[in-house]
């Protein structure tokens, strides 16, 4: 039996629906992906002139764009280049970037911190935190609260806390403070002094590289090779460097002028302190610990890579799973 054909008008309605449909998707997917290339590609540049990102372009691709007319990074493309060419089992590439190139965080994502605790447990000689100050970069208060500890006070500390039994009336449970104030951290350069003490009084750890600890202040106004004291106070400090007296009276620390003083040391220091950042990434990059707090993670995503790149980056994180299995 002889199948019959099916009519003409059949034949030619599964085309003329299915292959400009296809053609359609193909389109506005290859539109979708190129308006992220492009986007992508505009922040790599603008992450490389603000120094946060320096990578070696690929062989043969054009230069890349500069948002806000400005100029590529051509120095860290080359110094890639060079990297490159070294080949493996060779030393790593270190370059030294040029003096008064590094540029620092912007002011907006730099603040300053200050602690004052009570002690708890056994004889008060547990250290909790009582209250916390956040200042901006020009010393404008950003978050200042008394803060109610986990356990129950034995010792206000009242000389050097400033902290009173009528100041915990009014204040906030130290979990719904922690947030409110990990919240305003999250991806800011944080300056203070001895900020280990306020980071553990936290319960918190910032990343190494975005620490400012104002204890260091001396080591960028000495002398190469002059011994320095580890640690000043920042009593000392602020009379000494800023010619202001502070934690002055008989009613304990302000820890909002503790941190605008700390903020005022890491000015008096910033460029040198900054380009010593600045080289240490150059130099050991490998002890840049990775801060998924940074803003940089949302532009580093799979889905604004090109595809020949995604696809090596997520090849070798298989390999490395393969490897801790």
């Amino acid at each position: 039996m002889v199948p019959r054909e099916a009519p003409e008008s059949a034949q030619c309605l599964c085309p003329s629906l299915t292959i400009p449909n296809a053609k359609d998707v193909l389109r506005k997917r290859h539109k979708r992906r190129s308006r992220q290339h492009q986007r992508f590609m505009a922040r790599k540049a603008l992450l490389q002139e603000q120094g946060l990102l320096s990578m070696p372009p690929e062989p043969g691709s054009s230069p890349l764009p500069t948002p806000f007319g400005a100029a590529t990074a051509t120095e860290a493309a080359s110094s890639g280049k060079q990297c490159l060419r070294a080949g493996s089992g060779s030393a790593p590439c270190s370059r030294r970037p040029a003096p008064g190139k590094a540029s620092g965080p912007l002011p907006s994502k730099c603040v300053a911190i200050d602690c004052e605790m009570v002690g708890t447990g056994p004889r008060g000689r547990v250290s909790e935190l009582a209250r916390c100050s956040i200042v901006s970069y020009h010393g404008d208060v950003l978050y200042d609260k008394y803060i109610r500890p986990e356990m129950p006070i034995a010792d206000y500390r009242t000389r050097w806390s400033g902290i009173t039994r009528q100041h915990m009336r009014k204040a906030v449970p130290f979990q719904v403070a922690q947030k409110e104030i990990l919240k305003l951290l999250k991806g800011k350069v944080v300056v203070g002094h001895a900020l280990h003490n306020d980071f553990q009084a936290l319960k918190y750890v910032h990343p190494r590289s975005q620490t400012r600890d104002t204890t260091y202040v001396p080591t960028f106004l000495s002398e190469p090779g002059l011994h320095t004291r580890a640690r000043v106070s920042l009593k000392d400090l602020a009379l000494q460097l800023l010619h202001k007296k502070i934690q002055v009276g008989q009613h304990g620390h302000s820890s909002v002028e503790d941190a605008t003083t700390a903020m005022e040391l890491y000015r008096l220091v910033e460029v040198q302190w900054e380009q010593q950042e600045a080289r240490s990434l150059w130099t050991c990059p490998e002890d840049r610990e990775p801060d998924s707090s940074t803003d940089m993670e949302q532009y580093m995503e799979d889905q604004y890579w090109p595809d020949d790149l995604a696809h090596g980056s997520r090849g070798g994180a298989r390999e490395a799973q393969d490897r801790r299995n």
